[in-house]
């Protein structure tokens, strides 16, 4: 074995574990912090996880969408749905669904934070409780640092910059509900 196919080997076994045990449904409260000027906005969002195992119907839609060659390619993933509604005034913001499926240190998605297009994402681990995601197209970069925190908690934070500059910085904590 490879130190290169020994890396893959071990980010994948981490990610899978990292999904399964980020599985449930999560109540999410985040602020949005726009850049340079600091307005913020709250947001609410009940978010449902759920592993998707090597072979699910979900991961080899998300492989043909990305012309992969051997539609069982990607190792796991999960998928990720959410209902968003604004905190102060209860004004609803998003719903949707994303699907994520790993493959070596590749996150493939059906989907961007921007773009309804498939993107890809390159992921580590800093330590097994904390997933670091950077994805970037159309002159933007997307940051995002996952951590688990015990068995009910999670935080996140995303910076997005665009073409250099930081445009806006989120940041989130989820609490397990299920």
């Amino acid at each position: 074995m490879t130190i290169r196919s020994l890396t893959q080997t071990t980010g994948e076994s981490k990610i899978a574990e990292f999904f399964q045990r980020s599985t449930g449904k999560w109540r999410s409260e985040r602020r949005y912090y726009t850049l340079p000027d600091g307005d913020t906005k709250e947001m609410v969002s009940q978010i449902q996880v759920r592993f998707l195992p090597q072979g699910a119907s979900e991961l080899l839609h998300l492989a043909d969408l990305h012309a992969m060659d051997k539609p069982d390619s990607l190792l796991c993933g999960a998928e990720v749905t959410w209902d968003s509604v604004e905190s102060v005034s209860g004004k609803k913001q998003s719903k949707g669904s994303t699907l994520f499926g790993a493959l070596g240190d590749i996150l493939y998605r059906d989907r961007g934070f921007a773009t309804p297009k498939p993107v890809t994402a390159q992921f580590y681990f800093p330590n097994p409780d904390t997933l670091c995601l950077k994805t970037e197209y159309k002159g933007s970069s997307f940051e995002e640092e996952i951590k688990l925190i015990g068995q009910l908690y999670r935080t996140r934070q995303t910076i997005i910059t665009r073409e250099g500059e930081q445009q806006m910085i989120g940041q989130y904590l989820e609490k397990r509900q299920s």
